[in-house]
């Protein structure tokens, strides 16, 4: 299943077509896909860029075409001389602020289609490096060897824009053996986990009442907020701007009784709406 059949489905169960996803996960991938419904799409220009966590399984010492499971197998190393300390110390070599080459199945553009497509139709694709943050990438346990290969779990932490297919490629590589990735799950978005998501399945129980969080709640999960009285609220409402209080943007910002109004950025000694999501 694709983040896009997801939303396809979520489209369903709600009766509407206003309905967007956070960050696409690959269609082998599972876990955590934050999907908003409604007025609250457009939030999601603001969860895209947050941070997020991952466990994954990196096989050692088979290539693929796609750095993941999915591809054809491209080349085997023998993984003798792999110890689990040269595993440790590739990880930590690949952690903090990096430049990644992102994997040459992905979607990202090149001449307006996509790097996959390219891929799959017999070219050679080479993407430039983006600079990506991994704050953690902690080995949780490394496997003894099987069918000449091994296998390493992971748990990463990381910017937007990481590509775990890569770190897997890119570990193989450092230990001149290949790797590839088997298995990944997000376990969240921001500060949106996996502990209080709903199964697609839940939520046909629920249709059409798909809503986990109110705008507010969920707004107050990646952006810092400020609270405005009855006629601040007003002009804002209206698209007019309000005093500022020194705040880098953007922020949130709620009326008296905890409505979602806007989302707002200082500029020009005024804070001025991004969007009015509760119009006068």
């Amino acid at each position: 299943m694709t983040s896009h059949d997801v939303v396809a489905r979520i489209r369903r169960l709600a009766g509407t077509r206003r309905v967007g996803h956070g960050g696409t996960l690959d269609p082998m991938a599972t876990g955590v896909l934050v999907v908003a419904v409604n007025r609250a799409t457009r939030l999601l220009t603001y969860v895209i860029g947050v941070g997020k966590t991952y466990t994954a399984t990196i096989r050692l010492g088979v290539s693929t075409v796609t750095d993941d499971a999915e591809g054809e197998v491209t080349g085997r190393s023998p993984v003798d001389g792999v110890t689990e300390e040269r595993i440790r110390a590739g990880l930590t070599a690949l952690t903090g602020e990096i430049d990644q080459v992102p994997s040459s199945v992905s979607a990202i553009k090149i001449n307006g289609q996509r790097a996959y497509r390219r891929v799959r139709s017999g070219e050679q694709v080479e993407l430039a490096a983006r600079r990506v943050t991994i704050s953690r990438l902690d080995a949780v346990a490394v496997h003894p060897p099987t069918d000449g290969s091994v296998d390493v779990d992971v748990e990463v932490a990381c910017s937007s824009g990481t590509y775990i297919r890569a770190i897997a490629r890119d570990l193989g590589a450092a230990l001149g053996v290949g790797g590839h990735l088997t298995a990944l799950r997000r376990t969240a978005v921001g500060g949106f986990t996996a502990a209080e998501a709903a199964t697609l399945a839940e939520l046909e129980d629920r249709a059409p009442n798909v809503v986990q969080l109110p705008m507010a709640a969920a707004a107050s999960r990646f952006l810092t907020g400020r609270e405005v009285g009855a006629e601040e609220s007003r002009v804002l409402g209206h698209g007019g701007p309000i005093a500022p209080i020194g705040r880098p943007g953007p922020y949130a910002v709620y009326a008296p009784d905890g409505e979602l109004l806007a989302v707002v950025s200082e500029r020009d000694g005024r804070a001025r709406a991004e969007i009015v999501l509760a119009p006068a």
